[in-house]
């Protein structure tokens, strides 16, 4: 199996290949860790794999029908949710994906279903997956993506195999986390100048923007960690996670999380700094109950 230049360490690469090599596929994985974007490229070729025809000496081998449409992304046997790339993870959505799940696979020998940012489901979204992981059909195959599986319910987490991808750390300033550090704070304060004037030597630079948007995702990721009783800070601002865990509830975290990607996009779509700066305080706000 070909995973290019995606962050795993050799001995996760020879388990998931082995699973292809072999044809016994878990019905459950989970991708924990790296940046979203390579935990949705992970989870692509798998369920690329598990849909492949094999043409060539390895999974998937490009070149078959499954494969092409796998990567068109118009396979009827790969189903994707959440992430922003199908719909959004609800409890709905996924009982609609435990009535279609009973149905046979219309070209593979597998169905797959790609949750993606799995976080996002609600406790009781989580518990109406459990109830097909504790009894999945045959030839079904889920895989999951989350920044820390300690976001999951622990009976979720206890259904998959775990597979982790290693972190791209990025060196941060002094300034960066003190500016985050004191964002963080301000959020949970009743008034809402303090966050302003926090934020406001990102509106006329992005590039610290970006730092800081960066580190608040891992931040807030940290405090829902903590939330969950997991223990591992990313940040590098423990103190200030763990002060955001003992005062918001993981629904709240969450929010902040949600509205710290959502600036992220913005930016990257070169919104205005000023008006996207004021609006994301105001979503913190508002995700945070203020």
């Amino acid at each position: 199996m070909e995973f290019g230049t995606l962050p795993l360490a050799v001995e996760t690469k020879r388990k998931l290949a082995g699973f292809f090599e072999t044809g016994q596929l878990p019905h459950a994985l989970l991708l924990e860790g790296g940046t979203a974007a390579v935990r949705q490229q992970l989870a692509e070729i798998l369920s690329a794999g598990a849909v492949c025809r094999r043409e060539g000496d390895a999974f998937p081998c490009g070149v078959c029908p499954g494969c092409i449409k796998a990567k068109a992304g118009s396979h009827p046997d790969i189903s994707v949710s959440g992430g922003g790339a199908g719909p959004a993870l609800r409890v709905d959505e996924i009982r609609r994906i435990r009535r279609d799940a009973s149905v046979k696979p219309n070209e593979a020998e597998h169905k797959v279903y790609l949750l993606l940012e799995a976080q996002d489901m609600t406790e009781q979204a989580q518990n109406a997956l459990l109830k097909i992981l504790e009894e999945p059909p045959s030839g079904v195959i889920f895989l999951l993506t989350v920044p820390s599986a300690s976001l999951l319910l622990p009976t979720i987490r206890s259904r998959v195999q775990l597979f982790r991808l290693e972190e791209e750390a990025e060196e941060v300033e002094e300034e960066i986390l003190d500016l985050t550090a004191t964002m963080a704070g301000a959020v949970t304060l009743p008034g809402e100048s303090a966050l302003l004037y926090a934020a406001a030597p990102l509106i006329r630079d992005k590039e610290k923007l970006r730092k800081v948007l960066n580190l608040l995702v891992l931040l807030f990721r940290d405090g829902c960690v903590l939330r969950a009783g997991g223990s591992v800070c990313l940040s590098g601002l423990p103190e200030c996670a763990r002060e955001l865990s003992q005062k918001l509830t993981r629904e709240r975290l969450l929010r902040l999380l949600e509205a710290a990607k959502k600036a992220q996009k913005e930016l990257e779509g070169n919104a205005n700094a000023a008006l996207m700066v004021t609006c994301l305080c105001a979503r913190m706000r508002s995700a945070a109950g203020r």
